[in-house]
């Protein structure tokens, strides 16, 4: 299960055969990004277990699920976007059915990330389940 977003990045993966132009990719996505308020950097939306500074907020709104974030690092800041196009725009009962290391590793990420950024990874990956299982 997953979005129309995150398709095209499966899509888009699929196009480039080098790991260093996919690498290239996600860092762009993380450029596109929109920057965290810094009222939003706040304790209660960092994520622990990251080995950079990474912020989620989550929103729900009429039952729909979304979260902003940022990241003081670039390559963080491109799986945020990667998630957020996994996530964002999802029925919150739905968020927890998401199988994220599955949908993953169809880009091969699993394979490329350090054991740090695969930490916070999973990490990014466990807020935003929590998030969403509290508000169900």
């Amino acid at each position: 299960m997953a979005t129309e977003r995150f398709e095209d990045i499966v899509a888009d993966f699929e196009f480039l055969e080098d790991w260093e132009d996919r690498y290239r990719y996600v860092i762009d996505q993380g450029k596109a990004l929109d920057p965290l308020p810094e009222a939003l950097r706040v304790p209660a939306t960092k994520v622990d277990g990251c080995a950079s500074q990474v912020w989620l907020h989550p929103v729900i709104e009429n039952g729909v699920f979304r979260f902003e974030g940022d990241s003081d690092a670039m390559i963080v800041r491109g799986l945020i976007a990667v998630l957020r196009a996994l996530y964002n725009g999802l029925p919150v009962a739905e968020v927890g059915r998401v199988d994220a290391p599955a949908e993953l590793a169809r880009l091969g990420l699993n394979d490329h990330l350090s054991a740090q950024r695969s930490n916070g990874l999973r990490a990014m990956i466990e807020r935003i389940r929590l998030v969403a299982a509290e508000a169900v």
